[in-house]
């Protein structure tokens, strides 16, 4: 059956794991003729649940799989093994699971997805992207939602924001971030968090697998005018790029190939009106020297 040599591998976690197993029942689906209607009442569901399965957006039960992949004609237990397999460790739950109390469901699918793809490139025009800010930065940001009284869940937001960054540790994924210079300047948390903000960007610009731009107030304006926005790329086929704007209380994930497309050439304008690597540097040096 193919497709099936490519569950074999891992992917970042349980949420891609997730996505490439409703898309290869989606394609099983298909090639089998069978209605999502017909797929629905086979597990005793609704179309959109099967929808939601088939774009791995709801955990798979495993009666649910295999009563599946009997619809659709899939008897050989080597194939039905390796999906059910597949299925077992997309159910399995990710590590930011243990902030589950903070994470809003709308963000835990971005941050396994996160986890999963392959390059990430950002545009941020109010704060340095959550990736790359140091504590006290992250506690100042996260400090502007939530009162004194919220402490502990002010904490254990920074926590998960930190646990994050551990991709940079990573050869993969790639951060392309591309930052207007006003959230560099813009001061969050008093001067010295400000300066060690700065600091910990210039130290930060020189990870092999971290591109940081600045687009300088000179640059005028640029086409990125709806505000930040994440496009992330994922190397398995299986998984379609994708864009991601976060929200006050929501985000939207688009990933039909006209908006993905748009957005991507949003971007690669914005890398070529950004200072260069080198240059972008010598900004944030100078933002450092004027805070």
């Amino acid at each position: 059956m193919n497709g099936l040599a490519a569950s074999k591998t891992e992917l970042g976690g349980p949420t891609a794991l997730r996505i490439l197993l409703g898309a290869q029942l989606r394609r099983l689906r298909e090639q089998g003729g069978v209605s999502r209607g017909d797929a629905a009442r086979a597990i005793r569901a609704t179309e959109s649940k099967i929808s939601r399965l088939e774009l791995g957006r709801s955990g798979f039960k495993q009666r649910d799989v295999a009563d599946l992949l009997t619809l659709f004609g899939i008897s050989a237990d080597e194939d039905r093994e390796s999906l059910l397999s597949l299925a077992r460790r997309a159910s399995a739950p990710g590590w930011w699971q243990q902030y589950h109390d903070v994470i809003p469901p709308w963000l835990e699918l971005y941050i396994g997805l996160e986890e999963a793809a392959s390059v990430l490139r950002t545009y941020e025009v109010q704060f340095v992207h959550g990736l790359m800010q140091t504590e006290d930065y992250a506690r100042a940001v996260v400090g502007l939602r939530h009162s004194a009284k919220e402490q502990e869940q002010i904490e254990r937001r920074v926590a998960l924001r930190m646990r994050r960054q551990q991709l940079l540790q990573r050869e993969s994924p790639r951060l392309w971030s591309v930052i207007d210079e006003a959230a560099l300047r813009r001061p969050l948390g008093g001067r010295r968090v400000m300066r060690a903000q700065l600091e910990h960007l210039i130290a930060l610009s020189d990870l092999p697998n971290l591109t940081l731009q600045v687009v300088p107030f000179q640059a005028g304006g640029h086409p990125a005018a709806g505000g930040a926005f994440t496009l992330l790329r994922f190397a398995q086929p299986e998984i379609a790029d994708l864009v991601y704007i976060e929200q006050v209380s929501s985000a939207l994930y688009l990933d039909k190939r006209p908006d993905v497309e748009n957005y991507t050439q949003i971007m690669n304008e914005l890398s070529v009106q950004a200072a260069p690597r080198d240059a972008t540097r010598d900004i944030l040096a100078g933002i450092l020297a004027d805070t």
